[in-house]
């Protein structure tokens, strides 16, 4: 794939990919919506001693739920997504830096102790 063929790709990052196919049921209505990013480069280079030249790129997408609309009726509802991952990371995270830093903290207050 040259560079003009890569950059021909990048309506892959649209609103088409940030909100799904509405669904109806009993006159409710939810539109799906997600996080879409994405990426790319390319480049190109050529030798003029040995008379070669060459070109290069990629492209990265990805996306990740962010909610819902509900409609009923005339009302129209943000509902945001839960993403347990993201919950479990930053819980993993908080308790790793609790059980670091714990100890010195220990220290610290009986140095203090010490002292007084």
């Amino acid at each position: 794939m040259n560079i003009s063929e890569l950059l021909k790709t990048s309506d892959a990052v649209s609103v088409r990919r940030v909100y799904g196919e509405p669904y109806e049921k009993d006159g409710l209505t939810i539109i799906p919506a997600a996080k879409v990013f994405g990426g790319g480069g390319g480049g190109g280079g050529h030798d003029e001693e040995k008379h070669q030249e060459g070109e290069g790129g990629g492209y990265g997408l990805g996306g990740r739920p962010a909610g819902a609309y509900v409609i009923r009726g005339s009302e129209v509802k943000w509902e945001p997504a839960v993403d347990p991952n993201r919950i479990v990371t930053v819980l993993g995270f908080v308790a790793a830096v609790y059980l670091l830093v714990r100890p010195r903290v220990a220290k610290v207050k009986a140095r203090s102790k010490r002292r007084h």
